[in-house]
């Protein structure tokens, strides 16, 4: 009797210490917000917004979304597809008509450009399954989703939150 009771008590005590160090947990931390401005992509904005979407559905510690106050601004000329990266989720993207009109397709360049704003480099393997290859991979690939090298390396960055990031230029061409 002695015993079942101070089992009992036991499992009493375990519950509730396990109830505390549930409680005591740290809450995951929320992604960071990474507002961008799309006002000036042009006949490409639709494509920026695609390419957010990839973005927000391939990764779990940033979320790109439009609105203010945007560190992302998002423009459209004639040269070539550009980021000039400022910081971690920070910058300007150009999108070139030049490569959009060599045949690239516009929601890769797109997803791609964002890639540098999120911290990753041209990656140049020529390979379509990589989205960083960029423009090395043939006219014809279509393929705007990070491979998961890319996407983990995405969320590793933001995961630190501190994560330095120095200022780039990255050129489709």
């Amino acid at each position: 009797m002695l015993r079942r009771a101070f089992l009992g008590l036991l499992a009493l005590s375990l519950s509730l210490v396990g109830v505390q160090a549930i409680a005591e947990a740290p809450a995951a931390a929320a992604p960071r917000v990474v507002y961008y401005d799309a006002s000036r992509a042009g006949e490409f904005a639709t494509n920026f917004a695609q390419a957010a979407q990839i973005w927000n559905s391939s990764v779990t510690n940033v979320r790109l979304q439009a609105g203010s106050p945007a560190t992302v601004v998002i423009y459209v000329d004639s040269g070539w597809p550009r980021a000039y990266v400022t910081g971690l989720g920070s910058g300007r993207i150009y999108m070139g008509r030049q490569a959009v009109n060599q045949g690239y397709n516009r929601t890769r360049i797109a997803t791609h450009e964002w890639g540098h704003i999120l911290g990753l480099p041209d990656n140049r393997t020529g390979l379509c399954s990589d989205l960083m290859s960029g423009s090395s991979a043939p006219v014809s690939c279509a393929n705007a989703t990070p491979s998961a090298a890319e996407r983990a390396r995405v969320d590793a960055l933001f995961a630190s939150r501190a994560a330095p990031v120095q200022a780039s230029v990255y050129v489709w061409s």
